[in-house]
């Protein structure tokens, strides 16, 4: 179905929902294909394709709001889903700060963020990609075993349509390719590592031998690995785990949490959270973002954000409902599937390069841990409190000297922040970026 036919149907139904008692209401359909291929020790594992098509409806009755979606968009089960919806609608509480976007809030012009690959792979060039990966990890010397390699395509179709006015459709594709593998032996110990790539285009993954042989010396580095005592010592993050430091803030500064009261960073607008000099920027427009969005969920224009500026925080991430309950206006944040009504979150969301190297970072800490991989969830939202298990590397006299594992590191969020130092070796990767961070005076627990 083209996105016009998907927007007259749209359309359709929520005149529908307005002719059956909603005072609003707007619709949302999603349309999916995806391809994923994967091999291990050389063979097929794994060869998948699907399809979906979904449809989302919301009606509002006063201050009353219910959401239902569907599979199958034949006209009787359309009607079946206002009627439902508009039934649910009269029955649930009253929410005072549900409703659609105000009509002055909504997009009018839409860039063209080359969101969308017009190209769709073969499972059979994506078998050769994967094939590829696993050859060049598993053809690093102490590479021993493989987890396998994986790739996929999907391409997203959304289309939005409101009472208010709004009526929009736009689609979106995203590749990856990945390698997994094991080095060592049971003698003296194995140890496993990856890599991956994702873009928008699959022209602009990394090749597959690359993609491989990262996976492979990753692996093979961290043989011998020891387990540290327990000390405070300066820590550096990796770009693949400092990420995470960023994804942190994203969630402790998203309206609704803030709005709960159930954030960390609850009462900490314009107030310093970093070091001087630090940015950190939402940014939607980016072109080829993989979080690139021309409008947000619920039709509100969307722009760049500066969301912490020369260390302080300036904004929350908003949908509307999170913008009324805390007395503000939406930042365009709202994201939403079929089956539930909208909620913030973020677009691409990355903190700015610093001014020094990797090198000069590491260069001048006595005693440091280099930190390559985090485990478990232990980050509490409500209080900061940051405890994770990790793996990485010493460092002594500024020098990488040998593997670590088996260690905790600890501290929280506050202080982390306040003390963090951005290197200058930025890549946009994952949606959520980082540049390596350094942070003095965490706490690394081991034996």
């Amino acid at each position: 179905m083209s996105t016009a036919d998907t927007l007259s149907l749209l359309d359709g139904l929520v005149a529908q929902a307005r002719r059956a008692g909603a005072d609003a209401a707007d619709a949302v359909a999603v349309d999916n294909v995806s391809l994923s291929v994967g091999v291990r020790l050389g063979q097929l594992e794994r060869m998948e394709r699907s399809e979906g098509a979904d449809i989302g409806l919301r009606v509002l009755i006063g201050k009353r709001q219910a959401m239902v979606s569907s599979s199958d968009r034949s006209p009787d089960a359309l009607g079946e889903l206002v009627d439902r919806a508009v039934a649910m609608a009269r029955a649930v509480p009253e929410d005072p700060f549900a409703g659609l976007a105000d009509p002055s809030e909504l997009a009018r012009e839409f860039l063209d963020l080359q969101a969308c690959d017009p190209t769709e792979p073969s499972a059979e060039a994506l078998l050769e990609m994967v094939k590829a990966a696993e050859d060049s990890a598993r053809a690093v010397p102490g590479v021993t075993n493989s987890e396998g390699a994986e790739a996929g395509w999907g391409r997203s179709a959304v289309a939005f349509v409101g009472s208010n006015g709004f009526a929009f459709g736009y689609a979106a594709t995203s590749g990856s390719l990945s390698a997994a593998v094991l080095a060592g032996d049971a003698a003296q110990g194995m140890e496993r590592d990856y890599d991956y790539t994702q873009a928008v285009f699959m022209a602009d993954l990394r090749t597959p031998e690359d993609v491989g042989h990262q996976a492979g010396r990753r692996a093979v580095r961290r043989l011998g690995a020891r387990k540290v005592k327990t000390c405070q010592v300066p820590v550096v993050l990796d770009p693949r785990v400092s990420r995470g430091l960023v994804g942190s803030l994203a969630g402790a500064i998203n309206g609704a949490g803030v709005a709960r009261g159930t954030s960390f960073l609850k009462d900490k607008m314009g107030q310093r959270l970093f070091a001087p000099g630090t940015r950190i920027v939402d940014d939607p427009h980016r072109l080829r973002g993989l979080r690139s969005r021309p409008c947000d969920g619920e039709g509100v224009a969307t722009r760049r954000l500066n969301v912490v500026e020369d260390g302080v925080l300036t904004t929350w991430l908003m949908d509307c409902r999170s913008a009324r309950q805390l007395g503000l206006k939406s930042t365009g944040h709202a994201s939403r599937g079929t089956a539930s009504p909208p909620s913030p979150s973020a677009s691409n969301f990355y903190m700015e390069a610093g001014a020094v190297t990797v090198a000069e970072m590491i260069g001048d800490i006595h005693d440091g841990f280099y930190i390559t991989e985090l485990f478990g969830q232990g980050v509490n939202g409500v209080t900061g409190d940051y405890s994770r298990g990790a793996a990485g590397f010493w460092i002594e006299a500024g020098e990488v000297v040998y593997p670590v594992s088996e260690v905790t590191v600890a501290g929280n969020l506050k202080d982390m922040f306040l003390n963090l130092t951005p290197a200058s070796d930025l890549e946009f990767r994952y949606g959520v970026d980082c540049p390596t961070v350094r942070i003095d005076g965490m706490t690394v627990a081991g034996r």
